[in-house]
């Protein structure tokens, strides 16, 4: 996994990148100290994830997120930052990050969120799973304008509702009898019909829309937990 650190702070970023550089499956190829920086270091170097910032000055993360991903869809990106504001953690994501984490993570919890997102899970710190629902709740004001859910297949449907367990592609595929590729194709169509960028966002919409089972409508802060160092962070 070909990482790059983002953060304005140099001592920050160098410990990050020197513990990060120990990790056998990780290699960071750069470091920048702002947005800008991780744009044009995202073009030269072409990571597959970036370890992103979010309050930095100048070109902050949530800028930076937008432009790469405009840019460089293929790119991850995973905030990384003391911020527990909502409306950071709101416009980051729906700017196209796949992962927000606050700095308190341990070590291990911050490995094993990268390689779930770089797999293309979605990583999201629990404690601020519950603004995350709470701000993508559906306005009934605007209901008409909202994307409709009921556009997805049973089969979509199934794959959705597992991928909100924390379910890897591969482990949707075996419970499925679905080969890998065919549940990437039903996540893609499912993206379309919800008008998301990533799979994180299509969780959040469809859980505010009471699309998935209404267990996991009962307790959206509690149903948001670390994963084992196995699973990784993961929407449980």
């Amino acid at each position: 996994m070909r990482v790059l650190v983002v953060d304005d702070h140099a001592l920050v970023r160098g410990v990050l990148a020197r513990f990060l550089s120990g990790v056998g499956d990780i290699q960071v190829v750069g470091e920048a100290g702002d947005g800008n920086e991780a744009i044009a270091a995202v073009r030269r170097l072409c990571p597959d994830l970036v370890l992103m910032d979010v309050r930095m000055p100048g070109c902050d993360g949530i800028e930076a997120t937008r432009r790469i991903k405009l840019e460089m869809p293929q790119v991850k990106i995973v905030a990384l930052t003391i911020s527990e504001e909502v409306s950071d953690l709101v416009q980051i994501i729906r700017n196209g990050a796949e992962g927000y984490l606050l700095k308190d993570a341990t070590p291990e919890e911050l490995i094993t969120a990268l390689r779930q997102v770089a797999e293309g899970e979605a990583a999201l710190s629990p404690r601020v799973a519950a603004k995350v629902f709470h701000e993508f709740a559906p306005n009934p004001k605007s209901r008409s304008e909202l994307p409709r859910t009921n556009d997805l297949s049973p089969r979509e449907t199934e794959v959705l509702r597992l991928v909100a367990e924390g379910a890897s592609n591969r482990e949707v595929s075996a419970r499925l009898s679905l080969s890998e590729s065919t549940v990437r194709n039903h996540l893609h169509h499912i993206l379309g019909k919800l008008h998301v960028r990533n799979r994180l966002q299509a969780v959040l919409v469809a859980e505010s829309y009471g699309l998935l089972s209404s267990s996991s409508q009962q307790d959206r802060g509690g149903a948001w937990r670390w994963g084992t160092a196995r699973d990784g962070l993961r929407l449980k």
